[in-house]
């Protein structure tokens, strides 16, 4: 289901139907692991959620390791520690866990979104746009996309 969903978003072209397809990907990526622990793996996400919207990132960043530490292979759970300690300022360790988001899941346009945002705001605006074009190999018609491009190359040539 996740590959065809992907199919449909390297070709879809209107920002409504691109935003569909995407809702339909992460709810495949906020969708527990199977197995024994899949409802407490669930209700932890929804803590660490609700933590991350109370702006509790230190209880939110707990709860994610918790995750982690249950079920290391799923990705979403270290996306979601990432958004925690880049919502901290912490952009070390956000770029450490989105790397090991894309480790499980190269296709993860949120990491990849925000990998590029951090290394543009830590001055690396070269593998920005590197970042920027493993999003557009996935989503060429991404709204925003082109133009992010475009301030990424004339930032570099201003260089």
């Amino acid at each position: 289901m996740l590959n065809d969903l992907f199919a449909q978003l390297r070709t879809a072209a209107a920002p409504a139907e691109i935003e569909a397809l995407q809702n339909g990907i992460w709810q495949v990526w906020l969708t527990p692991p199977p197995g024994p622990h899949a409802t407490g793996l669930a209700k932890g996400l929804e803590v660490g959620m609700r933590a991350l919207q109370a702006d509790d990132f230190g209880r939110a960043i707990q709860e994610f390791t918790q995750l982690l530490e249950a079920a290391p292979a799923w990705a979403e759970a270290w996306n979601k520690r990432a958004t925690a300690h880049y919502l901290r300022g912490e952009y070390r360790a956000a770029l450490a866990d989105v790397a090991e988001t894309l480790r499980r899941e190269p296709r993860h346009f949120g990491a990849l979104g925000g990998q590029a945002t951090m290394l543009r705001q830590l001055g690396a605006p070269r593998q920005a746009l590197a970042v920027l074009g493993c999003l557009a190999a996935l989503c060429p018609a991404l709204p925003g996309l082109r133009e992010q491009q475009h301030a990424l190359r004339e930032e570099l040539d201003e260089r």
